[in-house]
């Protein structure tokens, strides 16, 4: 059983950074895509990033150019790096990831404060 568990969640100024991460646990294969996906208060769930297992990565128009996806497959951990972060990132943000199925990680909140 694939198991997806976020870290380094936390509250940020407005213009600061952060980083997420994502640890995969309980299969030998590489999950593909990875990504993360936010859902603030009343929203629905939406893609922030993607990234393949050969690297290639996919953004959110919102994100373009202040986050960055990145993956170790061999610590089978996925990373988002989020720089000049804005009060509507404030979210819980998801790990996700397919092995045939979709598997989700439990949440990060993530709150910028302005």
């Amino acid at each position: 059983q694939v198991q997806l568990v976020e870290s380094g969640g936390g509250l940020v100024q407005a213009g600061g950074s952060l980083t997420i991460s994502c640890a995969a646990s309980g299969s030998s294969f590489s999950l593909n895509p990875m990504g993360w996906y936010r859902q603030a208060p009343g929203k629905q769930r939406e893609l922030v990033a993607t990234i393949t297992s050969g690297g290639n990565t996919n953004y959110a128009d919102s994100v373009k150019g202040r986050f960055t996806i990145s993956r170790d497959n061999a610590k089978k951990t996925l990373y988002l790096q989020m720089n000049s972060l804005k009060p509507e990132d404030t979210a819980v943000y998801y790990c996700y990831g397919r092995l045939g199925v979709a598997y989700w990680g439990q949440g990060t909140q993530v709150t910028v404060s302005s």
